[in-house]
């Protein structure tokens, strides 16, 4: 029989009894290709009603640009960055470095590897593609208009990821700002969706009812962010406002505050618990403390000093962040001692302090007492922890999980915790023990002796506590 003929008696291919080893039987640019399932993609939707951007990460590609250091730097930078994609809910499936002088101003990574990257996400079947630095709303769009998928920057990510951990009203509604903030100024129209006036055919395309100056649909979403911010900023202060009446009641009797400072993940919420079995959420986690916890605990000579934990910072905190937290923030600001929490395990600890320390001075923070901790050193190896001790002479090596330099640190604290200033002495009479007992919580005793009269005190105290014990000042 000629091969070339084909007979339905010998056509396999239709017997299901029989199996077929020529597969299915595509044209070659078919197998070639690359086909997307449909409903599998998080792209960009058009909505009619937008007050916040919401991402929705799942299949992404990381984009950076190595503007300056060395290379060892840029695979820090982009190792972090990977990690904030994942602790957003994302799989990270490719990351590309461009080297450049500087961003390109209209795509971020110039116009050539903007075709490359473009094949990157058709190869990788990715949906979202993540800038490490903060676009341009340009920038955002052009790149989201040659990629055809959703583009998002560093600072985008961070916010959602604020947005997922925040638990408190006063945290959400501070995460709720920043995004507004954010969003405010790149809202764009998808599909031409938010910069039309009114449908119809009639003069001009307005339409019955849509005639005269109107207002588009993109000016509608800016008037109605702008009255949320406000509504947000008035209900911060209201918040702020009880914050404000315990921290001045701590003020009043001057109880020294420690604030536990440092990068995320280095470790302070495992360190409060260890210090005051406060119970914080211990998680290894970016962000996973989001609400400040303050708690009061006890020197060895029996004065009172608080204890807070705070929100941990990273290496480019976005500015709206910063604006948002600021009146979470201030508790480091207020504070007499920053115990600075450093993981001593992590790659690039150097960049940690430095990019702490860059935030703490954008909050009016940089010029308090500071006591530098490096952290998790069960972890870490002993090369790194030499080239920490020479760079951070006077840094305190402790881990916060098997207790590791935890005395020590305890009394370091103590020690540089602020001493009250007048030193009185008094015979104080039995009767008013609650004068000697604010003096063993806000004051530090010299020298006590009871006699018959009463208590004779030597003690530094504070100046509202010396004047209640002026009546009986010897």
């Amino acid at each position: 029989m000629n091969p070339d003929i084909e007979s339905p008696e010998y056509d396999d291919a239709s017997d299901p009894e029989v199996e077929n080893f020529d597969g299915d039987q595509l044209e070659l640019a078919e197998r070639l290709s690359l086909r997307r399932v449909a409903g599998m993609s998080t792209e960009l939707q058009d909505i009619t009603e937008v007050e916040y951007r919401q991402l929705q990460l799942e299949r992404v590609v990381l984009v950076s640009v190595w503007t300056n250091g060395s290379q060892v730097d840029a695979e820090n930078a982009m190792a972090e960055l990977k990690l904030l994609a994942e602790t957003a809910g994302s799989e990270v499936l490719e990351g590309v470095v461009q080297r450049r002088h500087r961003p390109d101003p209209a795509t971020f990574i110039g116009r050539g590897k903007v075709d490359e990257l473009r094949s990157v996400v058709i190869a990788t079947g990715a949906d979202t593609v993540i800038c490490d630095g903060e676009l341009e709303p340009a920038q955002l769009r052009n790149l989201e208009d040659r990629v055809k998928v959703k583009v998002i920057d560093r600072t985008a990510l961070i916010l959602d990821i604020f947005a997922q951990h925040a638990k408190s009203a006063e945290g959400q509604a501070q995460v709720e700002l920043a995004q507004l903030q954010y969003l405010r100024q790149r809202l764009r129209g998808w599909g031409g969706n938010l910069s039309r006036q009114a449908g119809g055919r009639a003069a001009g395309g307005a339409g019955i009812g849509g005639r005269g100056p109107g207002e588009t649909k993109i000016e509608t979403d800016r008037r109605r962010i702008r009255t949320r911010i406000s509504v947000l900023r008035r209900r911060l202060r209201e918040m702020d406002e009880v914050r404000g009446t315990k921290r001045q009641e701590r003020l009043r009797h001057q109880i020294p505050s420690v604030a536990i400072v440092g990068y995320t993940n280095a470790g302070k919420s495992s360190l409060l618990n260890r210090l005051t079995g406060a119970g914080v959420l211990v998680e290894d986690a970016l962000f996973a403390t989001l609400d400040p916890t303050t708690r009061r605990t006890e020197s060895a000579d029996g004065r009172y000093y608080t204890l807070t934990d705070t929100v941990g910072f990273v290496r480019h905190l976005p500015h709206d962040l910063v604006e948002a937290f600021r009146s979470t923030l201030e508790e480091s600001a207020l504070a007499d001692l920053l115990v600075h929490v450093v993981d001593g395990s992590d790659p690039n600890p150097e960049g940690q302090v430095s990019a702490v320390r860059e935030v703490l001075a954008q909050i009016g923070a940089g010029q308090i007492a500071e006591q530098l901790v490096i952290n998790k050193i069960d972890n870490a190896s002993a090369d790194a922890l030499t080239m920490l001790r020479t760079r951070f002479p006077d840094a305190m090596f402790i881990s916060a999980r098997t207790g590791e330099g935890i005395e020590e640190l305890v009394r370091r604290i103590e020690e540089r915790l602020p001493r009250p200033e007048v030193e009185v002495r008094a015979l104080v009479p039995y009767e008013r023990g609650d004068l000697i007992n604010k003096i063993h919580q806000f004051g530090e005793f010299l020298t006590q002796e009871h006699t018959g009269s009463g208590t004779r005190v030597v003690a530094r105290v504070n100046a509202n506590l010396a004047g209640e014990l002026a009546p009986y000042a010897e």
